[in-house]
Order: C-alpha cells, then sequence, then structure tokens
C-alpha cells in the first residue's frame, strides 16, 4: 500500500529497539523540521497541539499535514504557548501519548506548565528549537533557554544535528513511559542552524509505528470517565504553613528527581554512553552540546593543520547531567574549552561545577543573539586562552 494513503491504525506496531535498530532505513536529504515529521510519522502520537513560532513552525504545521493524512488521532492549534501546554497537560493526564514544540518566548511564555508536568508525572515528550529571548527582538539561533529549564525535573537531550533529532525523538516515548520514569523530555535542536538546512538523514522505510502508550503503567491515576480528576495539592499543602505541608512537597520534588536518577538505564539502552568521546589522550579537549559540536571538531581539523593536539567531548544528555563521565573523560585534560551559542555559559557552568581544578577551563567562546560561531575563534581561544564574547 502507498505510504502516502495508509491511515494511521495500518501501520505495524513495533518496539523502540525494532525501530531505532532493526527497521530498513532510507537516506533522505530534509530539513530538521522535516525530520521532526519523519519522527512523528512512526512515533504512534494520539494528539498533537501547536502554536506557531519562529523557527518551530514549519516542524509543528508538517505535523499537521500526518494529522491530515491519518497519523494522528487528533491535532488543533491552541490559543497561546501557554494554553498549548497546559492542553497537552490535559490530554497526557488522560492517559495518551501526546507531542507539541515550541521555542525562545513561546518556551518562556509556556514556563509554568514544564515543573507542573513534571510534578504531576506526566510522559510528554516535546522539541525544543531554540532562538534569541527578547529583547531586543531576535528570533535567531541562542541556547539561553536551555539554561533556564535546567531545574524543571524536565530529561533534556541536545541534539547536534538533524539524524540525532530524528532518533532522540522517536527513543524519548519508550524512555519517559517507563512507569519508574514517567517525567516529561525535551529533545532540544539548535533552530535555523538545524531546522531549516537540509542534511542527509536515514529515516525508517517501513510500514511501522512503535507500539502505543499503555496509560495502566502509569504511576499516578490517569483521567477518563470513571476517573474523575484527581488533586496533586490538597488544600492543607496549600493552605497551610506546617511541617506536613512542608514534607510532602519536599519528599514529592525528591521523587521527581529520583526518577531522573532512574531514568539513566532507559536513555543508556538507545544512547549509550551520555557523552561521545574523541581523541581522547590530547591534552585540549573542546567539550560542547548541540551544533557547538560541529564547530568544535572543524576547530580540531584547524589546530591539527598547526601542529596541536585537540580532543572532543559531545554531551548529548544535559539531564540528567552525566557527571562521572565528563569527570572521567577531562581527567587528564590541561587546557578545557566549552563553545557556547548563549551569553549565560549555562553548560560550562554545569561543567565546572562537577569536574576538579576546574580551572583549567577557558570561559568562552560564547557568541549569541544569531551570530554564528567561526572555529577561528575556538582556535584562538585555545592558542591564546582569550575568551571571545564572554
Amino acid at each position: 500500500m502507498a505510504e502516502g494513503v495508509m491511515i494511521h491504525s495500518q501501520l505495524k506496531e513495533v518496539s523502540a529497539e525494532y525501530m531505532l535498530r532493526q527497521a530498513r532505513r532510507q537516506p533522505q536529504f530534509i530539513t530538521g523540521s522535516e525530520a521532526v515529521r519523519e519522527a512523528v510519522r512512526r512515533a504512534n502520537i494520539d494528539i498533537a497541539i501547536s502554536y506557531p513560532i519562529t523557527p518551530q513552525s514549519e516542524s509543528m504545521h508538517l505535523v499537521g499535514d500526518l494529522y491530515a493524512e491519518g497519523y494522528l488521532k487528533d491535532y488543533f492549534r491552541g490559543e497561546n504557548e501557554f494554553a498549548v501546554m497546559s492542553e497537552i497537560a490535559g490530554a497526557a493526564s488522560a492517559g495518551v501519548r501526546t507531542f507539541t514544540a515550541t521555542c525562545g518566548p513561546g518556551t518562556l511564555r509556556a514556563f509554568e506548565n514544564f515543573p507542573t508536568w513534571a510534578g504531576s508525572r506526566l510522559p510528554i515528550v516535546m522539541v525544543f528549537m531554540t532562538r534569541g529571548i527578547n529583547a531586543p527582538l531576535t528570533i535567531q539561533p541562542d541556547t539561553i533557554e536551555m539554561g533556564f529549564l535546567l531545574d524543571t525535573g524536565m530529561l533534556m537531550l541536545h541534539a547536534e544535528n538533524a539524524q540525532d533529532l530524528y532518533d532522540m525523538i522517536l527513543m524519548s516515548f519508550d524512555v519517559v513511559e517507563q512507569t519508574s520514569v514517567h517525567v516529561p523530555l525535551g529533545v532540544f535542536v539548535d533552530g535555523f542552524f538545524v531546522t531549516h538546512t537540509r542534511q542527509k538523514v536515514n529515516v525508517v522505510d517501513e510500514d511501522v509505528r512503535l507500539t502505543g502508550y499503555d496509560p495502566s503503567l502509569s504511576p499516578v491515576p490517569t483521567i477518563d470517565m470513571e476517573t474523575p480528576p484527581f488533586r496533586h495539592m490538597r488544600d492543607p499543602f496549600v493552605m497551610k504553613s506546617n511541617f506536613i505541608s512542608y514534607a510532602a512537597h519536599a519528599s514529592w520534588q525528591q521523587e521527581v528527581m529520583a526518577a531522573a536518577a532512574r531514568s539513566e538505564r532507559y536513555l543508556r539502552r538507545h544512547l549509550g554512553n551520555f557523552v561521545e568521546h574523541e581523541n581522547p589522550t590530547a591534552p585540549i579537549q573542546i567539550v560542547a552540546s548541540g551544533t557547538a559540536v560541529s564547530q568544535g571538531r572543524e576547530a580540531i581539523r584547524m589546530l591539527r593543520q598547526e601542529g596541536l593536539d585537540a580532543g572532543l567531548v559531545k554531551i548529548k544528555v544535559i539531564r540528567p547531567f552525566p557527571a562521572d563521565e565528563l569527570r572521567a573523560a577531562l581527567a587528564k585534560a590541561e587546557t578545557i574549552v566549552i563553545p557556547e551559542f548563549n551569553r549565560s555559559g549555562w553548560l560550562a557552568r554545569e561543567v565546572a561545577a562537577v569536574i576538579p581544578n576546574n580551572d583549567r577551563i577557558a570561559a568562552g567562546p560564547r557568541v549569541f543573539g544569531g551570530m554564528t560561531m567561526p572555529p577561528e575563534i575556538i582556535v584562538q581561544t585555545i592558542k591564546a586562552g582569550t575568551p571571545i564574547g564572554v
């Protein structure tokens, strides 16, 4: 049967392991936004809810096309980003598999929902196509919103390219829907650099979809016609100032943190190590995530031409943060450079907090507001020890 006319229910359900490791694949020359479409095509989504914001708009428009083709059970446009994330929470609370995406100012407008999702133990997967935060107005690439989201209880993956983005979306449902996990997960990708450029992506080329979500495995009751909406916060927790209310809230936050720790075994099932290390014996190590990894790789090539030996540490998982892996990877490094597409240097702070002798870290280079990162400035920082854009 032709793919274009195949409806959702006619696709064979398969495990995430089969989808990611065994299913036949075909290379396509597509944008990151189109990679989102192709992942959602196979993800067995029940409902997707959208609201447009650049550079995310195209991806959720394409997801809407999938609804028209029969790959999703329901799809609509919300009133704004806060409304979308609230509606996604309602759908997930009812026990269905959801999907959405946003970025930049949309992330901030919706922000209250993200720790609420985690506290409500909702297994939501969404994509953040990162961009700058106003003002002045910018729609250009910047990862500063990731720094804002670090302590929301959300699991966080950072894709270097469209292939990472495609695979991370598909694997994420298998992670968050585990009973012992059941917290939201954000797949982050650098806006425009990935979303609007074409790359070769190997996509699944079989008539298959992921096994559907089983709400009976949720650690908290789901809402249906026989189970009325339950209350996470009863009046004493909200209105009273006493030890019981404090302890109840604190213990629940501890459980959310424990769920993130329990996610590691399932993340490793699909990702292997949380970091990838190239040339680990080099005295100079570039540590990066997202598209800064690609720039770091080019900087290493340029350094090699000048007789300088440098390695690369690619961080794939931001939450839970791979502290032990980074300590091991950087144990013998003499100089550590952490290029970032944001002004705050949140990744440098994260790395500095978990390694000994963190004065080995060069503060930068950092570019922001939509600027590109020529590999020459990474080379300059390494050679001269001069922070760029800090």
